[in-house]
């Protein structure tokens, strides 16, 4: 479905989160816009599959361009960084990756942003992943990167141990229908395994909640997180299976990553960013494979977009960058190496995209498996300035409960009552 980007984005602005104070511009680079030598820098988090190859590549093509990459840890660490140094009015890379959680917030500050409209690149995206990056009066603040079509990721060697099919369609297969199956063939699986089944809730609540529209905030603005019985099913369904199934993990953590590797679960949820990932953190591991398959249907998980802060000293030059970046050949090359999934239109259904497979998956059609999982997406769950908050508060509360082990669900919940209340 086709929307117009003016219609969508009236319904994402809102009101501000933080104050914003500009106090002057960056000299970001050396020359200006005037012409002669200038240094770019672009700011990433995890890993955008943005390689020194790819960036020689830009720069042989523009000799007077040199880039430098600096990479956040996390997705939080770039948060921080950028509504901070964007309050400031200085200090901001000439280009930001920004992430798909907290992007509305962004929205309410489009004046400090460059426009970066331009027919060179109209109909480049999904309808809705530019619509979201429009601003109410029309101005394409970002442009858009991966989104996060998901699939599951599983490993075949523990699934043997336990006497469960390995192939990959034959695992789709017996993975296929709603989340109460999923959990019911992992209690097969412990029941005769000393691994997990999933990684952690968090993960397991994140992705049946991104399976509706509405969760935390209605779309009219109306923060319905605490109210909403969608979110309170989800986070009972995904606590009840805890005990038995999951591996008490809390994700991006250094026990989290460390489980790709040594066994510590056997399935996880799996937004084709995460295949970097995995392959990074279990290198030596040759059971990790992915199924074409989703508890409930499809999901997107994540996506990001990158921005030119318009306090920069070549936002002309960042400008034509970021639109480089996100073409559909820079696009296709990142989903190769990370597994970022395009956002671009023209490539997603490309034999160049549905042909890619994935060695260390047991050379997994990766290209044509997310292809069909983005084809699956149904629903792009609205999000608005208090989103990041709330679900960061709402992830506390399934950790309490799953890894930390501090409070019970009850008392858990009540506390993100407290927290959900105290953010407004």
């Amino acid at each position: 479905m086709r929307l117009s980007r003016r219609k969508k984005a009236g319904a994402i602005a809102g009101a501000a989160v933080i104050a914003l104070v500009a106090t002057g511009c960056s000299a970001g680079a050396e020359g200006g816009e005037a012409g002669g030598k200038v240094n770019l820098t672009v700011a990433t988090f995890n890993d955008f599959g943005y390689t020194d190859e790819l960036f020689a590549e830009y720069e042989k093509e523009n000799p007077n361009v040199t880039i430098k990459q600096n990479k956040a840890a996390t997705s939080d660490d770039a948060r921080a960084n950028y509504f901070t140094k964007l309050g400031a009015g200085s200090g901001l890379a000439d280009i930001e990756a920004v992430e798909i959680d907290w992007f509305a917030e962004l929205l309410q500050y489009s004046d400090k942003l460059t426009d970066l409209s331009s027919p060179d690149v109209e109909d480049r995206w999904l309808d809705w992943k530019e619509a979201a990056a429009t601003d109410a009066d029309g101005k394409l603040i970002a442009y858009g990167t991966d989104i996060g079509p998901e699939a599951i990721c599983y490993r075949s060697d523990l699934f043997a141990a336990a006497g469960l099919p390995t192939d990959r369609a034959e695992v789709a297969a017996l993975l296929d229908g709603d989340w109460e199956n999923y959990f019911s063939v992992g209690e097969q699986f412990t029941a005769v395994s000393d691994a997990a089944w999933f990684d952690g809730s968090g993960a397991m609540l994140q992705g049946i909640l991104n399976q509706h529209e509405e969760t935390l905030e209605a779309t009219d603005g109306e923060v319905i997180a605490t109210t909403n019985p969608v979110v309170k099913d989800a986070y009972e369904q995904v606590l009840d299976a805890s005990p038995e199934l999951s591996a008490h993990l809390k994700q991006w953590s250094d026990d989290w990553t460390a489980g790709f590797a040594n066994g510590a679960f056997a399935t996880m949820l799996c937004p084709s960013w995460i295949l970097g990932n995995i392959e990074g953190a279990a290198p030596e591991v040759a059971g990790w494979d992915v199924a074409n398959v989703f508890p409930g249907g499809g999901g997107n998980w994540g996506g990001s977009y990158l921005t030119v802060p318009a306090q920069g000293a070549n936002t002309e030059e960042a400008k034509k960058l970021a639109a480089w970046l996100t073409a559909p050949e820079q696009q296709l090359k990142s989903f190769v190496k990370t597994g970022n999934f395009p956002s671009q239109l023209e490539i997603q259904e490309s034999e160049e995209l549905t042909s890619v497979t994935r060695p260390f998956f047991n050379d997994a059609p990766t290209g044509e498996i997310f292809a069909e999982r983005a084809a699956a997406i149904t629903v792009a769950p609205f999000k608005s300035v208090k989103y990041f908050p709330i679900m960061s508060s709402l992830q506390d509360a399934v950790n309490r409960v799953d890894v930390d082990k501090t409070q019970s669900a009850d008392d858990s919940w009540k506390q993100f009552e407290a927290d959900v209340e105290s953010i407004g």
